[in-house]
């Protein structure tokens, strides 16, 4: 495993947001969600595609806290433009399970 530096680790804006909108996104290829995600007044709302329709329904989506990645470029998917990646860590059948604080916490708040 490569390692990095403390301010590698740094630039990595990892926030806190509430997921607002879920909705299916037929055009992906593989099996995925159109999410709308509130990071609060500093940030705003961010889009992002997630594949996460394994664990997750859309209407169990919405109102749920979720980490992502704030500072990536906007990436176009299909006709979509995510502008965070929402993360989350693949379970032992591949589904991904999303990576959520277990308290709450403002939304925008900087993993540190």
């Amino acid at each position: 495993m490569a390692t990095i530096s403390w301010d590698d680790f740094a630039k990595i804006e990892l926030r806190v947001g509430r997921i607002i909108e879920a909705e299916p996104f037929p055009e992906a290829r593989k099996p995925a969600y159109r999410l709308l995600v509130d990071f609060g007044p500093e940030i705003g709302h961010r889009k992002s595609s997630a594949q996460i329709t394994q664990l997750y329904a859309p209407d169990a989506l919405r109102g749920r806290l979720v980490v992502a990645v704030v500072n990536f470029p906007p990436k176009q998917i299909g006709p979509f433009m995510s502008e965070c990646l929402v993360t989350g860590f693949h379970n032992e059948r591949g589904e991904v399970a999303l990576c959520v604080p277990d308290q709450a916490v403002p939304l925008g708040t900087r993993l540190l």
